[in-house]
């Protein structure tokens, strides 16, 4: 949004179509010395995100392709399904992953139109929340796993709550054929927040950025994700995440970007929340040091869902060390911290908080 000043605020989604696909991926292939390393050479276990995916072709043509990991956990632990957030693709939850297998299957997947899945033939879909929503519901119901606990991170929470109401939906309620359990909402809202997102100096008019300036946004569009003692910390992981971002073998088009960034400013289920089933268990994962989604966003999730439960603080399984992390949360603390606050959480569905 212009304004009169040489600052500008801009959404989430302006910058990454900022920089995405004109900007990054093909200046900086082209100025590396050799071509972006292939994704088993990325990813801290390829093991687990091997380039084989099954794929469910959805009643418009469109394809979501979609990996069940750690399959053998099946009717031992109940499967938790982790949800991508925008510009996000399934191969972004390696580390995630990677920790959650050890006890339960884990479903990941892309969006219509990103990474591995593609849009309908016709190409002309409207990308909303309800689109995304009615694609992970056909997805789950293809499975037909009868309990499920749902992950959602930024706009997947968004979108695993429009899932749910969709019993209440004003022109097309559809039942759920399966029960969710549990909810985990990870730096998301609940509703639209226009000071979301991050601020950015915009070129002087009639002029072009340098690669080099090109590659600077793109690097400080990526520190946003963690925090700058974070990246001081793990500038080896840092550059694995940078590298993964920018690298052309994960698809990430500029034009879904865009018409995900849209959605996200006209979904509206607000006065739905109170019909959340109540059995549902809900824990809020938000860092204090997002700078993507603001930690209030978090806390406006606690007042409208007021069952939810913000994660516990502490030293014990099932807690976090501190609430000091970013949009990347996952990428906070030992992989275990993560491992034993889902399970902990999935096991019990209550605090974890001891008295003083």
């Amino acid at each position: 949004m212009a304004s009169s000043s040489p600052f500008q605020q801009l959404s989430y989604k302006g910058i990454v179509v900022d920089f995405v696909d004109r900007w990054i991926r093909e200046p900086i292939a082209r100025r590396l010395s050799s071509p972006p390393p292939p994704l088993t050479e990325i990813v801290a276990a390829p093991e687990l995100m091997a380039s084989g995916y099954s794929t469910l072709v959805l009643p418009d043509g469109a394809k979501l392709a979609y990996e069940v990991q750690g399959s053998y956990h099946l009717g031992r632990s109940e499967p938790i399904v982790l949800i991508c957030g925008m510009t996000s693709a399934r191969i972004d939850f390696e580390r995630l992953t990677q920790c959650l297998v050890k006890t339960h299957p884990v479903l990941i997947y892309d969006h219509r139109g990103i990474g591995s899945s593609s849009l309908s033939p016709g190409r002309d879909e409207e990308i909303s929340i309800e689109l995304y929503a009615r694609d992970l519901l056909a997805l789950l119901t293809h499975l037909r796993w009868k309990e499920v606990a749902l992950c959602g991170f930024s706009m997947g929470g968004v979108i695993a709550q429009q899932m749910l109401l969709f019993p209440y939906h004003a022109s097309k309620p559809t039942q759920i054929p399966f029960r969710v359990t549990h909810l985990i909402l990870a730096g998301t809202r609940s509703v639209v927040t226009v000071s979301a997102g991050l601020k950015i100096a915009a070129p002087a008019p009639n002029t072009k950025r340098t690669l080099e300036e090109r590659i600077a946004i793109a690097r400080r569009v990526c520190s946003a994700l963690v925090d700058p003692v974070w990246i001081e910390a793990n500038p080896a992981r840092f550059d694995l995440i940078f590298k993964r971002a920018t690298n052309p073998a994960v698809s990430r088009p500029t034009d879904i970007i865009v018409k995900q960034g849209i959605a996200l400013q006209k979904f509206d289920f607000v006065d739905l929340l109170d019909k959340l089933p109540r059995d549902i268990q809900i824990m809020v994962i938000h860092g204090q040091l997002d700078q993507v989604i603001p930690f209030h966003c978090g806390e406006e999730v606690l007042k409208r869902i007021p069952w939810a439960r913000l994660v516990d603080e502490g030293n014990q399984p099932g807690q976090v060390p501190s609430l000091k992390f970013g949009h990347f949360w996952y990428e906070y603390f030992d992989i275990q911290v993560w491992h034993d606050v889902i399970d902990t959480f999935i096991a019990t569905g209550v605090s974890t908080r001891v008295s003083a």
